[in-house]
């Protein structure tokens, strides 16, 4: 993934996305049909801020389609971001005058997700998840030169709601969902299923152990700590993907998502932080296997008093 700078969309990503919808469009085939399975909806409003229609998503579903979809959700977020587990979802529909106001989410989770049943095919305008670009939070630096007028585009990221589609994306950005204006069908609606990946920890596949990965951490500690204690202050989740080969050594240490934040002035010094990370997970050793591991390794950093 990268450095996200506000958010990544994985399209398609999941088999079971057809099942789902199927059994919410089921549910609601027939507005007179009152069976027991209808009442299980909150509309839940704060006034000027949220207002949707949410219920528990593993208790929706059949259990056979959410059980597989929820655990490849849990596996890419182990392998993705170092996170081993999720949060217990929720299911949101948006019908018409639904919403969510700017707002961020702290601290849930280091990473935010929102999974899309709604038909690509949109029946009503709005919905969108809005993300504040970051600049913006800092906005004074970024002005001026060449001075120019801004535009939304220009404010913030728009990710549109389509089916089958996972966007993750920092929490701590001020982020809401745009207006729906449409009709009151919830088969005409908004639907998704929303969270956090929470648990952040490292994830071994392969022979390596646990006891040698915190063995091998304390080389972290060293170079974390000398760079906290010349005063760097930063937020946020670095986590690295390691690759071991069967003779022990780390291979790779590459960067799978970097959400580490600082004040402009010591930009660089949070940059050097990072390389100095990779550089300190290249250099750990393993016992010899017969075969190669993968590590997906989260440091999280949080500044003092924060």
């Amino acid at each position: 993934m990268a450095p996200i700078r506000t958010h990544v969309v994985v399209d398609r990503f999941s088999p079971q996305a057809a099942e789902l919808r199927a059994h919410f469009e089921e549910r609601f085939a027939d507005p007179h049909r009152a069976t027991s399975d209808r009442f299980v909806w909150d509309l839940w409003n704060v006034p000027g801020q949220y207002t949707a229609l949410r219920t528990p998503a593993y208790a929706y579903f059949p259990k056979r389609a959410y059980d597989a979809f929820h655990q490849a959700l849990v596996w890419w977020g182990r392998r993705t971001l170092g996170c081993h587990d999720v949060s217990p979802p929720w299911l949101s529909c948006y019908v018409n005058g639904c919403e969510q106001r700017w707002h961020s989410d702290v601290p849930h989770g280091p990473f935010a997700f929102v999974f899309s049943l709604t038909p690509s095919a949109k029946r009503f305008r709005g919905g969108q998840t809005l993300i504040l670009k970051p600049a913006i939070l800092d906005f004074w630096r970024h002005f001026g030169a060449p001075l120019r007028a801004f535009e939304e585009a220009e404010v913030l990221d728009e990710v549109e709601p389509k089916f089958n589609r996972l966007t993750v994306f920092d929490p701590r950005l001020p982020h809401g969902v745009r207006r729906v204006d449409g009709s009151l069908e919830p088969r005409d609606g908004r639907l998704v299923i929303h969270g956090w990946f929470v648990q952040p920890r490292p994830f071994i596949e392969g022979p390596v152990r646990q006891a040698e990965l915190a063995r091998e951490l304390r080389r972290l500690d060293a170079v974390v700590g000398k760079s906290l204690e010349s005063g760097l202050e930063v937020d946020g989740a670095l986590s690295l993907t390691l690759t071991v080969a069967p003779g022990g050594q780390v291979v790779k240490a590459g960067v799978l998502v970097d959400t580490t934040r600082t004040v402009p002035e010591v930009e660089a010094l949070r940059r050097a932080l990072v390389r100095d990370v990779q550089r300190a997970a290249r250099s750990f050793v393993f016992r010899p296997r017969s075969s190669a591991s993968r590590i997906a390794l989260p440091v999280l950093f949080e500044r003092q008093g924060a």
